[in-house]
């Protein structure tokens, strides 16, 4: 087990489970005993984390994967049956309370740590729903292994996951070729560090022990402040979590518009796409009485080679950049270009590297050091956002036409709101996982969402600079 899966299987709270949500939408019920075949020849076969369960001992080293001896595909895979609805919104609301029923269930610890549900009654169809724990695999890995599960009109299974998952900084120069000798840095820090004990780092506090490891780890003096003076401000949607999230999603939206919204300013679609997020955040302060300010999220960037075959061991290969939202900005396209210059500028920064080595260091530290900087981390933003590009046709899975794919982002320490966009199919959807006990309505911040992509597919249809005044809100009911 690599010091960052030690990472994410320690950083389970009570009220944030590091359980990574997926659903599959399919058009019609597939055989249960054709689906058993597929995750057990596809999963479990070329995976042997999936049937193995986690040994964490007391000490430093000696982290690892086992197998369970008494594993049985039927624990993990199971079926349950909703009513049927007529319509889609009906439908969609069973689903909803279903996936959201799960969320607060941890895993037992002594069995492997996924689950993998198929949900009949989905209207005239059905949903896989995957719950699967951070610590087996990073999102994109997870993405590649879950839509491998899949195949083509021709029958034949491929790599999904597109050159931009996680957005355009997986191609970053400095988030890859950068991330190995401050990993190589960050292992000889931890190295060091355990040999002399961490009971200094212990008695200076999460801030003196993340400069202390960001500064020998990369000697980038600007960059290292910056992740420390970080803050996320005081806003509507910041609080202290609780128990239970709530789940929602779009409906699949319209690239073309969005993508030449985006041309207008020379931006990318995920540019385009974390913007309209931006938007909806505004209005929802906005309409909560609140002055909109900018929030944090955390980025995950993809450092692993998307043109080479998934290990056998999976494990998680990604780093953490700190996004600031446009989110105070009233206007569409004022929104649109601050998305594109602060995704360049952290393309061209080594923030992705510095980040990744201390994901290495922090894992392997002792528990109590581990928990006072992941949270020291974690409450510097709002939650995580992350993008996901999968396959442009339409795959299927044990016979069964894929409809949709859904995903939810997990958060750790005070994280409280969670955006995860999947393309599949030529559209995109975007998952928003909230705290209820601090964003109880997360259906008002789904339509805001939703209003703003319909205005950015305006403005990119006109093929102008278009409407740039802020706009007034329908009525909520």
């Amino acid at each position: 087990m690599g010091p960052a899966d030690v990472l994410w299987l320690n950083m389970d709270r009570p009220t944030n489970l590091m359980v990574i949500v997926s659903v599959v939408l399919l058009e019609s019920v597939p055989d249960w005993d054709r689906v058993l075949d597929v995750v057990r020849e596809r999963i479990i076969e070329p995976y042997p984390v999936f049937s193995q369960r986690a040994r964490l001992p007391r000490g430093l080293t000696g982290h690892r994967w086992e197998d369970d001896p008494d594993f049985d595909l039927e624990r993990h895979v199971r079926r349950a049956t909703l009513s049927g609805a007529a319509t889609t919104a009906a439908a969609d609301a069973e689903l909803q309370a279903y996936v959201e029923d799960h969320l607060p269930r941890p895993f037992d610890r002594s069995r492997p740590l996924w689950e993998v549900h198929l949900v009949d009654g989905h209207g005239s169809g059905a949903a896989l729903v995957f719950r699967i724990h951070h610590a087996l695999a990073d999102g994109i890995a997870l993405t590649r292994v879950l839509l491998g599960l899949t195949e083509d009109a021709d029958g034949l299974p491929g790599d999904l996951v597109g050159p931009q998952a996680t957005t355009d900084l997986a191609t970053s120069p400095l988030a890859t070729a950068a991330s190995s000798d401050a990993v190589a840095s960050g292992l000889r820090l931890a190295g060091n560090a355990t040999r002399a004990g961490w009971d200094r780092l212990r008695s200076k506090g999460a801030r003196a022990a993340l400069t202390e490891a960001a500064g020998l780890t990369l000697r980038t003096g600007q960059v290292v402040s910056d992740l420390l003076l970080t803050t996320n401000p005081t806003s509507a949607v910041g609080g202290v979590p609780g128990h239970r999230k709530r789940l929602v999603w779009t409906e699949p939206l319209p690239l073309p518009g969005l993508k030449q919204a985006g041309r207008l300013v020379g931006a990318t679609l995920n540019d385009v796409l974390l913007s309209a997020v931006a938007g909806a955040l505004h209005d929802y302060q906005d309409e909560r009485g609140r002055e909109p300010v900018d929030l944090v999220t955390m980025v995950p960037v993809n450092v692993r080679p998307l043109d080479q075959p998934l290990p056998q061991e999976l494990g998680n290969r990604f780093a953490l950049v700190f996004l600031r939202f446009p989110s105070r900005d009233a206007t569409p396209l004022g929104r649109l270009a601050l998305s594109k210059a602060r995704m360049d500028w952290l393309k061209a920064s080594p923030e992705a590297a510095l980040t990744f080595a201390l994901i290495s260091v922090i894992g392997r530290v002792p528990a109590a050091v581990e928990r006072r900087v992941v949270d020291f981390f974690a409450d510097k933003a709002i939650g995580v956002t992350t993008n996901v590009a999968g396959p442009r046709d339409v795959r299927y899975l044990a016979g069964v036409a894929v409809t949709g794919v859904l995903g939810w982002v997990p958060g750790s320490g005070r994280h409280t709101l969670g955006f995860c966009i999947v393309t599949y199919d030529d559209a995109v959807r975007i998952g928003i996982m909230a705290d209820e006990s601090v964003v109880p309505d997360p259906e008002s911040l789904l339509a805001a969402l939703e209003d703003e992509v319909a205005l950015l597919v305006r403005i990119g249809d006109a093929g102008s600079g278009g409407p740039t005044a802020p706009r007034r809100r329908r009525p909520r009911s």
